[in-house]
């Protein structure tokens, strides 16, 4: 397990991403796979670096674990941002034309739809949100 705690600022994306990846491609996680789990990590650590603490600054810590059986990687972020709980966001309707879709929620769609869980829990005064992509190594 690795943890990292940053100024929650869209410029440490590519910082938690690094994180993430080495984790990843130590433990052999196809690419297919990683793909999806780098798109969710941008989502969610961007969300809170957007919205968490607006119009202020502060801190977003970001968990990295690798299960191994089933094989998964597990990213947990936490904030003590304003309590937001992205699962209970509905779905965009995807039927609709992007013209006469409403704007927001489909970053969050996609990280639910991509992943094989996704929990929240506003605990002890912070934001915890956990996503789980379970693949079967290189």
């Amino acid at each position: 397990m690795r943890e990292l705690t940053l100024e929650a600022k869209i410029e440490n994306v590519p910082t938690v991403l690094e994180l993430v990846d080495e984790e990843l491609e130590a433990y052999g996680c196809p690419m297919k796979e990683k793909l999806h789990i780098d798109i969710a990590v941008d989502e969610m650590f961007s969300n809170i670096a957007l919205y968490a603490y607006r119009p202020g600054e502060g801190l977003a810590t970001v968990r990295m674990e690798i299960t191994e059986d089933p094989s998964a990687a597990v990213i947990t972020f936490f904030d003590q941002g304003v309590p937001y709980d992205p699962l209970k966001k509905p779905d965009p309707d995807v039927t609709l034309s992007a013209e006469e879709r409403q704007i927001g929620g489909l970053g969050i769609y996609m990280v639910k739809k991509s992943m094989d869980s996704m929990t929240y829990e506003y605990k002890d005064g912070q934001n915890i949100l956990r996503i789980e992509k379970r693949f079967q190594k290189d």
